[in-house]
């Protein structure tokens, strides 16, 4: 059984980065929760008996190295922060929301990877959560699927360059998954998990560090499918 691991953990005040925080607290992990919400983390501090908090915006470079500068070593780096707007109207365009997801989710990974990269050890593991958006193209969702489908490039690039370095990549394609991103949705979001539900397909996959964990597996497959579809009858069916 795989014991002690140093995993530190973006976004993980909220949401599946929460319920990844309490799996791998579960299984005796040495935890680095990140977030910006203080009392959060401190609450999360007392549900661990080795748990080290880290409070920093990911978008703000110089919070990211200073909470980088108070971590020695990594087994698991889980990148996990991220936010969602949708573009209702595409001829009013909202560029101001559009690099503020892109930004968040993409760009700041640089400042993320850039710190706390060089403390990854041999053998260890980056893990990039993307979303299974990003294998079709959904209507109003040009800011966050651009940024997931940005993640999905790094993933697989940072996976080749990482070789050498004997650290593995895992790229995350979560379904609809329960948390406070998703309570704003008005639209039917099939096969919809909880966030420990979610939680768990990650921790399964990253232990046995498959390099591509997807779930719910009949959506991710369903999409995979209608992707292969011809694009004016996939246009259509969106």
């Amino acid at each position: 059984m795989n014991v002690g691991k140093n995993v530190l953990i973006t976004g993980a005040t909220s949401g599946i980065g929460e319920a990844l925080f309490s799996l791998f607290s579960k299984h005796c992990h040495t935890m680095y929760p990140c977030g910006r919400n203080e009392d959060k983390l401190q609450q999360l501090k007392e549900r661990s008996a080795t748990c080290w908090p880290l409070s920093f915006d990911i978008n703000v470079t110089e919070q990211v190295n200073l909470a980088a500068s108070q971590v020695d070593s990594i087994d698991i780096l889980i990148l996990n922060a991220g936010d969602c707007a949708y573009i209702d109207d595409v001829m009013a365009f909202n560029a101001a929301d559009f690099a503020r997801i892109i930004n968040t989710n993409l760009t700041s990974l640089g400042n993320v990877l850039a710190a706390f990269l060089p403390k990854v050890n041999k053998g260890g593991q980056v893990v990039l959560v993307s979303s299974a958006a990003t294998l079709l193209p959904f209507p109003k969702a040009e800011a966050y699927g651009a940024s997931k489908a940005g993640i999905n490039y790094l993933a697989n690039s940072l996976r080749l360059d990482l070789e050498k370095h004997q650290i593995g990549v895992s790229l995350v394609h979560p379904g609809f998954v329960e948390i406070p991103l998703t309570d704003k949705n008005t639209f039917n979001m099939p096969f919809i998990l909880s966030a420990p539900e979610a939680a768990q397909r990650i921790y399964k996959g990253v232990m046995k560090k498959k390099q591509y964990i997807h779930f719910p597996k009949r959506l991710t497959w369903l999409l995979k499918v209608l992707a292969f579809m011809p694009q004016f009858l996939r246009h259509r069916l969106m």
